[in-house]
C-alpha cells in the first residue's frame, strides 16, 4: 500500500513497484489508509509523513499497535531529527525524496525479506533455552512460544547469530535497521530494552558492554 498525497510520486512508486511483481493499492490521506487496513492486510506500506490530513508517523504508530506491517517512510522531510523519532517509534526503512525508484524497490524486497525472517536462511538458532526459527519466524523460551515484534525479532537474531560477540550500536543498526547513522543509535537501545522485557524466564541474557554495544551470553555466561 502506497500512502502518498502527491499524484505524481504514488504514480511513480506504484509504477515501479508494479513493474517488480507487486499489487499495489494507492491511499491519498489517512482516513482512506485508515479504511483500507480495515478491508485488507497489506505486506507492505510505503507511508509519506506529510499528509493532508494528518501526521504520517501518528499514521504508523496507530497502524503498528494493531499490526505489525512492515512500513517504509518516503517523505520530503531530510531532518536527522525526523529520521531519529521515526526510527526509535519503530519503522522499519526511511528514504527521503528525490529519491531513486530503483532503490525504494530494492529497499521494499529488503524490508520484507527481514519482517519475513530469511535474510539469514532457515538454520534454527539456539542458546541455552533460547531458541529461533528464522524460517518459521517463531522464537522459543523452554518451549514456551514468545510474541516478538518483527524488529525485535531480527535484533534477537542478530545477536544468536554470534552469541558471546560484543556488537556495537552501529553495526546493530546497520545490519537490523540497514540505516548507518553513526552517534545516532537511540532507537537500539530502545529495542534492546523492549527485547530484554519480552522472555521472561530466558536463560540467556543480553547484557550491555558499556561504551561499546551489547552482547548476548548463555546461561554459563559466555
Amino acid at each position: 500500500m502506497v500512502v502518498e498525497d502527491d499524484v505524481s510520486v504514488a504514480e511513480l512508486v506504484t509504477l515501479y513497484l508494479r513493474n517488480a511483481g507487486f499489487i499495489v493499492e494507492h491511499a491519498t490521506t489517512a482516513s482512506r489508509a485508515r479504511a483500507a487496513f480495515k478491508e485488507t492486510k497489506p505486506a507492505i506500506v510505503v507511508l509519506d509523513l506529510g499528509l493532508p490530513d494528518g501526521d504520517g508517523l501518528e499514521l504508523f504508530r496507530e497502524l503498528r499497535s494493531h499490526h505489525d506491517t512492515p512500513v517504509l517512510l518516503l517523505t520530503a522531510r531530510a531532518d536527522d531529527e525526523d529520521k531519529i523519532a521515526s526510527l526509535e517509534a519503530g519503522v522499519d526503512d526511511y528514504m527521503t525524496k528525490p529519491f531513486n525508484p530503483r532503490e525504494l524497490v530494492a529497499r521494499v524486497r529488503s524490508v520484507l525479506r527481514r519482517a519475513s525472517g530469511m535474510p539469514g536462511g532457515g538454520r534454527t538458532l539456539e542458546l541455552g533455552d533460547l531458541r529461533l526459527d528464522p524460517s518459521r519466524h517463531e522464537v522459543t523460551v523452554a518451549g514456551r512460544a514468545i510474541a516478538l515484534r518483527a524488529k525485535e525479532f531480527e535484533l534477537l537474531e542478530a545477536f544468536l547469530r554470534q552469541p558471546g560477540i560484543v556488537l556495537t550500536r552501529d553495526k546493530l543498526l546497520e545490519d537490523v535497521w540497514g540505516f548507518a547513522y553513526p552517534g545516532e543509535t537511540r532507537t537500539v537501545d530502545v529495542h534492546v530494552k523492549q527485547l530484554r522485557d519480552k522472555p521472561d524466564g530466558m536463560a540467556a541474557k543480553i547484557e550491555t558492554v558499556f561504551g561499546v554495544g551489547y552482547k548476548l551470553v548463555g546461561p554459563d555466561g559466555t
